[in-house]
């Protein structure tokens, strides 16, 4: 039996933009998208710190720093609320021991200040304040 486990999640993202004409989505920096372990059109939740609402969408890639609500959301999530974006996947048993989630931190401006990655097999690497340079958490562009 496959059981749903947190994969992956950005922690106290601050929201720069909401676009209520857009289709739907949230649009998240590609660079946290990489370190989280997110693809493009993948379904993430979204918690609320500020108010306490939580939804459901998908992430589509932006800009240094963005975390912009679109379409109907941005009538619930507001610019400057801070916000957990979580993704989830299913794993079967032989993959539950020892699993564990990448955890990226942000400071206020969403730039990466910790990363926790799962190694190999699920297991928790080192702690990775800044990546360094040729980690493949780095940023890419």
């Amino acid at each position: 039996m496959r059981r749903i486990m947190l994969k992956s999640k950005i922690h106290r993202a601050t929201v720069t933009g909401a676009r209520v004409d857009y289709e739907g989505s949230i649009t998240i920096d590609g660079n946290l998208m990489r370190a989280a372990d997110i693809l493009e059109y993948e379904q993430v939740h979204v918690l609320d710190i500020t108010n306490g609402r939580r939804l459901v969408t998908y992430a589509i890639p932006g800009g240094a720093g963005e975390i912009c609500i679109n379409g109907a959301a941005a009538r619930l999530i507001d610019v400057g609320d801070t916000v957990i974006i979580l993704s989830y996947g299913g794993l079967v048993p032989k993959e539950w021991d020892g699993h564990r989630p990448a955890v990226v931190k942000v400071d206020d401006e969403n730039r990466i200040i910790d990363v926790n990655a799962p190694a190999a097999g699920g297991r928790l690497q080192e702690s990775h304040p800044h990546p360094p340079a040729g980690h493949p958490l780095k940023d890419k562009g």
